[in-house]
Order: C-alpha cells, then structure tokens, then sequence
C-alpha cells in the first residue's frame, strides 16, 4: 500500500509509523522505536502501518500558494519533488493500491485536488483518510489542524476513517483542480468546506491581530500567529508578508538582525 502525503513533516511521521515498531506504553517522547520489522506489536494501538517507509509518498507542493498555472516539476516547485512524483508514477504504473492522507489545510486539500487530476488516467485501487473535525479518546476531544501534527505512533489510530475513493470522485476533484488552476489567484484558502482562490492579503489580518506598537522578536510574533490560528499557513509566509509591510512603512524596525525571526519589530506610527 502506497502512503501519499502532502507535507514534509506528516510525511515523515508515516515513514516512522510504517517502518517502525513502538516497544512499550506510548509516552510521547519517551516511546522506544525499533526499525526494520513488520511484525505488528503486542499492543491495540501503537501507530505501526504495515509497510515500509519505501512506500510513503510526499507531495509537498504547497499548491495553496503561488502560481499553479506552471508544471508542479518545475524549478518553480523545486527539483527535490520531481523524483516524488516519479516514484508515484512508477507506483501506479506497477498497478500499487493508493492511500491518501489529507486534511481540510489550504495545501493539503489542493495537493489532493491536484493528486486525482493524475489519478484520472490510472486504474489502480484508491483510497482515503480524510482528518476528522476532532477524535474522541476516553475521556479527552483532540482536534488536529492538519496530519502534520499526528504523532507516528497515532497514525494507525485513524485507519478506522478509511473510505475507498470511486473513479467517479476521483474525476469530480480533478475538475476542482482544474478550475482552480484556470482562476490561479495568488492563494487558496478553504472556505466553508470549498477551496477558493483568494487576495494575496487575505491572511495578513492575522499579522495586525497580533502585531502592536510594543516591540517584539519576529519570530514570536509569528508563532503565536501559528499558535492561536487554526488556519494551516507556513511561517515563511508571514515572514514574507510582514517583509512586504516594512518595505512598505506599515511595519518599522525596532532592532534589526541578519537572522530576520531575530529581530525586532512592531507597527510604525502614522
């Protein structure tokens, strides 16, 4: 089974989860992983995936953003993905069943848009793990923002929302894809259940929620963005965007550093 991501880090918490085997009660970073087996472990539930980390696939595109309208293999979308989507395409050309793993996260639901849009053409069995609104455990309610923050040992933990993905569903997204691509708006943002194309401002409200005439290190201001928002967004674009307002005099200075997460700022006095 082919394990199909579409972020770095979710990605490699897959490859953990199908390569490894948790010895022991779960406890965070205290859990003692061995590699190399496919064995299942003594224990209900550990996050092992039967598999190895060969088969995990990561599509980490980050099609939210950007011009889509250029080839995802492109320098564009860096050289370092084009062997992912060559090794996908060798996958389903050897006829391999297909998960995938996505969430409601701008990047992730376009990277699986952008997936059926190659699936369209190929046959083999597909199937999916959408992230659910929110996962009840005893006597505790998580809710997870994107599969980026699933822990390897947890992954296993959601084979229960498995659903086999129809020919008919799979051409249904490729459209989606397609339209999104003829509107290629500077970002896309899902909004009430849909991905739309949006301003390349949308997201700076979150910059002037937080940001004050106080000075604070860049780098906690942008975490506590990512901390309190529930929107998938990377640092890095802030980053960019809080660049954009200094150029522009709507953000000053305070403390400048070549590390730019370092240095200070805070919003400039009209």
């Amino acid at each position: 089974m082919i394990e199909i991501l579409f972020g770095e880090s979710e990605a490699a918490s897959m490859k953990a989860a199908k390569n490894k085997i948790v010895m022991g009660t779960v406890n965070g970073p205290t859990s003692v992983f061995i590699a190399g087996k496919k064995a299942p472990p003594p224990k209900p539930f550990s996050g092992w995936i039967e598999g190895t980390a060969q088969e995990v696939i990561c599509l980490g595109f980050m099609l939210d953003i950007g011009d889509i309208k250029n080839p995802v293999g492109s320098v564009y979308r860096k050289e370092v993905y084009i062997n992912e989507l060559h090794r996908l395409k060798q996958f389903l050309e050897a006829g391999e069943r297909v998960r995938i793993w996505y969430s409601d996260a701008p990047y992730s639901r376009c990277g699986f848009y952008h997936l059926c849009r190659i699936l369209e053409k190929y046959e083999n069995e597909i199937s999916v793990v959408k992230m659910p609104e929110y996962v009840v455990r005893e006597k505790s309610i998580t809710a997870y923002k994107n599969w980026g923050e699933v822990a390897a040992e947890e992954f296993a933990g959601f084979l229960s929302y498995e659903k086999r993905l129809s020919k008919e569903e799979v051409r249904m997204y490729a459209v989606l894809w397609r339209d999104l691509v003829e509107d290629n708006s500077p970002l896309r943002s899902v909004i009430n259940g849909k991905v739309l194309g949006v301003p390349e401002d949308f997201y700076d409200f979150q910059i002037w929620r937080r940001l004050t005439e106080k000075p604070e290190k860049e780098g906690r201001v942008i975490g506590d963005i990512l901390g309190y928002s529930k929107i998938s967004i990377g640092d890095w674009w802030y980053a960019k965007r809080i660049e954009y307002y200094i150029q522009h005099k709507k953000i000053r200075i305070v403390e400048d550093s070549v590390n730019e997460y370092a240095r200070t700022i805070c919003l400039a006095k009209d």
